[in-house]
């Protein structure tokens, strides 16, 4: 089978489960990218483009932590689907009337039809639009995130941190590569696997990926060096809807997040800086797995738990050093209207 796991491709009929076989991501993205010279016909320019997310989707959730760290959002506006889409791809159902208010459109889809007629590979998010022409410009997450840090600096806010500094790019890629992997797409493996021997090994795969982190982690405050990189929002994402989602939805339930001392701290002390647990609506993510994946939740129930205050609860991750920023300073609070609703976080 060959699908992301948060865009449907039309040609699979909305079905994510290949009974017997193993689960493997398309990985065919729009390459092109928005850059500062403008090399592939997309410069940088500020107000120029709309980033299409979903709060669910982890791999857009990756953008909006990078957006909201380095500053961007005024130079780039968000454009926000709903946590559930059909085999027709994610719409803009929480804005009235159910269209995007920028970009004037239902459905992502029409984005990419706009420049690419006929467009059969995943209608995914997290993607780039450009406002004049409505035409996607690129859905490439990984690279995506890079160039908010590369090639955006221009307009990053005073103070915004270094997530992918040049001393360090070698061991965040590195990090980056078996991360997601065993553990970012690891959790896919286990999820839509087809077949009992192809769960085993996914679930192997991914907590003995796990125990490394745990053993990496048990001594340093982040994953490379002494502040946030890249690195550390890619781990975060996958993390945050472990025990909402992946431990039960997707069988990976060897332990739950809060069963593993190190993980559990790391990631409390990612969730309780500013630019991470800000940008987690729990509800939403909730809604997305347990209501559009129905090959493997036929129901579409959701459940009601787990608690979420052990989140607040202290880190202690402060005694092994590090400055979550560097020499920057936090990212002020969100804009208004991109604060997560108060009933589906335990920020207040």
């Amino acid at each position: 089978m060959s699908e992301d796991g948060d865009g449907i491709l039309a040609r699979t009929g909305g079905k994510y489960v290949e009974p017997g076989g193993e689960f493997t991501r398309d990985q065919r993205y729009i390459a092109t990218r928005v850059t500062a010279d403008g090399r592939d016909g997309w410069p940088v320019e500020p107000d120029r483009y709309r980033l299409a997310v979903s709060r669910a989707c982890p791999w857009a959730n990756r953008l909006i932590i990078v957006r909201r760290l380095l500053g961007l959002e005024d130079a780039i506006s968000m454009a926000v689907a709903g946590p559930t889409h059909d085999k027709r791809s994610w719409t803009f159902d929480l804005d009235p009337g159910g269209r995007d208010p920028v970009l004037g459109i239902e459905r992502l889809a029409e984005a990419y039809f706009k420049r690419f007629p006929g467009y059969e590979r995943g209608i995914t998010v997290p993607a780039i639009v450009d406002v004049p022409t409505g035409q996607v410009v690129t859905n490439d997450y990984a690279r995506m995130s890079l160039d908010l840090s590369t090639e955006w600096t221009a307009y990053h806010r005073e103070g915004a941190p270094e997530l992918y500094p040049e001393r360090l790019r070698d061991e965040i890629d590195e990090v980056n590569a078996v991360v997601f992997a065993d553990v970012n797409n690891g959790v896919y493996r286990c999820g839509f696997a087809g077949s009992q021997a192809a769960y085993e090994r996914a679930y192997h795969r991914l907590f003995d990926r796990l125990d490394w982190l745990s053993e990496r982690l048990a001594g340093q405050r982040y994953l490379v060096g002494e502040t946030i990189t890249e690195a550390d929002v890619r781990l975060f994402t996958t993390l945050v809807r472990f025990d909402p989602v992946y431990h039960g939805h997707f069988k990976c339930n060897r332990q739950k997040l809060t069963e593993m001392p190190v993980l559990w701290a790391y990631a409390r002390d990612l969730f309780q800086t500013p630019g991470f647990g800000d940008t987690i609506d729990f509800d939403q993510i909730k809604r997305h797995y347990y209501e559009v994946h129905r090959d493997i939740n036929p129901t579409g129930v959701v459940p009601l738990g787990p608690d979420l205050s052990g989140w607040l609860t202290p880190h202690g991750r402060e005694a092994l050093g590090g400055r979550p920023f560097g020499d920057g300073t936090p990212p002020p609070p969100p804009p208004p209207a991109e604060r997560v609703d108060p009933a589906h976080t335990p920020l207040r």
